[in-house]
């Protein structure tokens, strides 16, 4: 079986609706330093470039959290595979992620991280697939909501590829 990639949405469209995020976060967080909590590995490429576009101070960490696999939907079973670096205690974070779909791995991520004390707690989306939702998590600031299809680039992968891709992709197979 092979596959090909169509483009969903343009480098461009993601450019631009990156630069708003940017700068929704830094009105929102004005006068504050804000501290964004990467979910490896797909987030990296899309909270690289929304880092550039917040005006106000800002600190990153990251971890890596896997209910996947090799497989193309969740498993359901969420582990940490690396954990943060710092404390989150009285810091104003958001959590940036790649893609929402389910809602069961952000659910899980989303109340073991507001454990640790955080002065505020926000979720940020590059796309959101609220179609696929079992579990309902909140998203604060989305760049875009996509039907249920299987999407790649901008860091999200198929079995390890097509991550740089510079543009949102669908999978389709062949």
């Amino acid at each position: 079986m092979s596959e090909r990639v169509r483009v969903m949405l343009s480098e461009q469209e993601v450019d631009k609706r990156i630069q708003e995020i940017g700068e929704q976060i830094s009105r929102d967080y004005e006068g504050k330093q804000v501290h964004l909590v990467c979910v490896l590995k797909g987030g990296s490429f899309f909270m690289c470039e929304l880092a550039k576009r917040i005006s106000v101070p800002v600190s990153l960490d990251f971890m890596s959290v896997s209910s996947y696999g090799s497989e193309t939907k969740s498993s359901g079973v969420v582990r940490i595979v690396k954990d943060l670096d710092e404390p989150l205690k009285d810091k104003d974070v958001i959590v940036v992620e790649d893609i929402v779909d389910s809602g069961r791995t952000l659910s899980y991520l989303l109340a073991m991280l507001q454990d640790r004390g955080p002065k505020s707690l926000r979720l940020c989306t590059l796309l959101d697939k609220p179609d696929r939702r079992v579990i309902d998590v909140h998203v604060d600031y989305t760049g875009f909501q996509i039907p249920d299809e299987f999407v790649v680039g901008y860091g999200l992968d198929y079995d390890q590829r097509y991550r740089n891709l510079p543009y949102i992709g669908v999978v389709e197979f062949d």
